[in-house]
């Protein structure tokens, strides 16, 4: 199931709900706070984002959900807010900052079940430039978005990345590895 796309103006109302969220968690400590029934159409159906800052092209905060079950205006709220702050790998995003910073929103098609038999398996079915790719195995579960592909083009290093942001070993394999595979629409 593809997303149905943004006009141009959603995209664009879509990033300044983003940079609003950051704007005021800097005066407030929260997101902003949505009113999803105030958009209509598309804007206001539960979808799946990622929000990522970029701060002279390096990644600076990067926090989205995987299944959709807040309004896509919401959903973009909450992640660029927790982008911006909660992120863990980054400290908070400053004021001096928040004027650098590129943002980006990943809108994702809900996760597809992949039918793999072996690592080569999966290999031969990744996409490379449209598969956001989630692992799990057990305890262990970690996602690469579609964009990813731009820093790690190769199939292989694509899924050890992966495993090993998953806190799993490189060579590691299972047979009861799941891998669910996605597409995304990008703004910004």
């Amino acid at each position: 199931m593809v997303p149905m796309s943004l006009t141009k103006e959603q995209q664009s109302q879509l990033l300044g709900i983003a940079r609003q969220s950051i704007q005021h968690g800097f005066t407030t400590g929260s997101a902003l706070a949505i009113n999803a029934a105030d958009y209509p159409g598309i804007m206001s159906e539960p979808r799946a984002t990622f929000v990522t800052l970029e701060l002279d092209r390096q990644l600076r905060g990067c926090i989205g959900i995987l299944e959709a079950i807040r309004p896509l205006v919401v959903d973009v709220a909450e992640n660029a807010f927790a982008a911006a702050f909660r992120d863990p790998r980054f400290p908070p995003l400053t004021q001096q900052e928040y004027v650098g910073i590129e943002l980006h929103i990943s809108m994702l098609t809900p996760p597809e079940l992949m039918s793999i038999r072996s690592e080569q398996d999966l290999l031969a079915q990744l996409r490379p430039n449209i598969d956001g790719l989630i692992l799990e195995d057990g305890r262990h579960r970690a996602t690469f978005l579609p964009s990813v592909w731009e820093s790690i083009p190769s199939p292989l290093q694509f899924v050890q990345h992966l495993k090993q942001k998953a806190g799993l070993p490189v060579a590691y394999w299972s047979d009861s590895i799941k891998a669910y595979r996605y597409t995304a629409e990008y703004i910004g």
